[in-house]
């Protein structure tokens, strides 16, 4: 059995040598005596002969349970051609090992031309950005800025956050955030002109209306380009996105309303009671918000909404503070409004702001 491999194996061998070193390699087999080959289960390790060349042993499958006893252990063999021939290379002849190396096979080589293309598919272009991604943005923010405060919006935050992300990676910040302005301009343009058109009497609440709508907007429409806010506004820019949309509104309404604004308000603080106080304090505290310098317009109108507006109070104006405290009650009782129920009230208790009565009202308490 051993015999017949043995010819069988020389006899491939000699098949495949080089016809320019035919009668070398087969001199050099004579004279070297190899072991006996091992079973098919075995590699066999590769010899080098004394013609300085690398005999490499066809491969042969392994056997997983390991080598039979008394079978010699060697080396594994250098990987076979692609076509299955065995390699012969010399040794230190680098130019042969570059010869005799396979050639990569269509499928073990990296299509990077596939994986490029694939990148390429995520790649949003300034046309799907203005058909597909801008639409999306469009509709949200429509809604956004003409809910009535505590409405619900059937909207996905969840998409329109996404859209903005994927916008933003994609380089369309610039063009995103031109597409955001121009919109919300639009949008209070329409508000000052509808506000121009408002009767007096409905003016004060109607722009109450429209300044409480927006800056509820805000709080959603910021958060959702905060991506935008973050590596484009405040990154390039300087500035902040919650601060510019406020200045939008400042430019396009409250500046243009102010002066037909304010003089309502004086009016209506006059009179008692015909503005809501709810509506008077947050006219008053939008307008600080807008713009604080319209404080010296009104500083007493203002100073009844937000503190340390006016100068701290002195001793010496403290007769003018009971005159003004006492004109406001004659006002309201002229107004129709009473003092309530003053049958448990005690004899002493009335309010009185001068010094001497203050004294003995105090004394009266001991």
């Amino acid at each position: 059995m051993e015999e017949s491999m043995e010819e069988e194996e020389g006899g491939s061998y000699e098949a495949m040598m080089d016809d320019q070193n035919h009668n070398n390699w087969e001199a050099a087999v004579e004279g070297f005596r190899q072991p006996p080959p091992p079973p098919p289960s075995i590699p066999a390790p590769a010899r080098e002969t004394p013609g300085g060349q690398l005999l490499a042993m066809p491969a042969v499958s392994v056997d997983r349970k390991g080598p039979k006893e008394g079978l010699p252990m060697g080396p594994p063999p250098p990987p076979p051609e692609a076509n299955g021939v065995i390699m012969m290379l010399k040794s230190g002849d680098a130019a042969s090992v570059a010869k005799a190396a396979p050639a990569p096979t269509p499928g073990s080589t990296i299509n990077i031309n596939t994986s490029t293309s694939k990148f390429l598919m995520n790649v949003i272009t300034i046309e799907d950005y203005k058909s597909t991604y801008w639409p999306k943005l469009d509709g949200a923010i429509d809604q956004l800025l003409t809910q009535s405060p505590g409405d619900y919006i059937p909207i996905s935050y969840e998409q329109i956050y996404s859209c903005v992300y994927k916008c933003v990676c994609q380089q369309h910040s610039e063009q995103m955030y031109s597409d955001l302005i121009k919109k919300i301009t639009n949008h209070l343009e329409r508000v000052s002109k509808e506000l121009q058109a408002s009767p007096p009497d409905l003016y004060i609440e109607r722009f109450n209306i429209a300044l409480g709508q927006y800056m509820g907007a805000l709080q959603s429409i910021v958060p959702l380009f905060i991506y935008m806010n973050k590596f484009y506004i405040e990154t390039k820019l300087n500035r902040d996105l919650k601060d510019d949309l406020i200045k939008l509104f400042t430019e396009h309404v409250a500046e243009k309303h102010i002066y037909s604004l304010m003089p309502l308000l004086l009016e209506a603080q006059s009179t008692p009671f015909q503005v809501t106080p709810s509506t008077m304090a947050n006219i008053v505290k939008g307008l600080y918000t807008l713009r604080p310098e319209w404080v010296q317009m009104a500083p007493t109108l203002f100073s009844k909404f937000i503190p340390n507006i006016l100068p701290r109070a002195v001793e010496s104006e403290l007769s003018e503070y009971a005159a003004q405290d006492q004109k406001l009650q004659r006002e309201l009782i002229q107004n129709g409004f009473t003092r309530g129920d003053q049958s448990r009230k005690r004899a002493g208790d009335e309010l009185t702001y001068n010094s001497s009565s203050a004294c003995a009202s105090s004394r009266g308490y001991r």
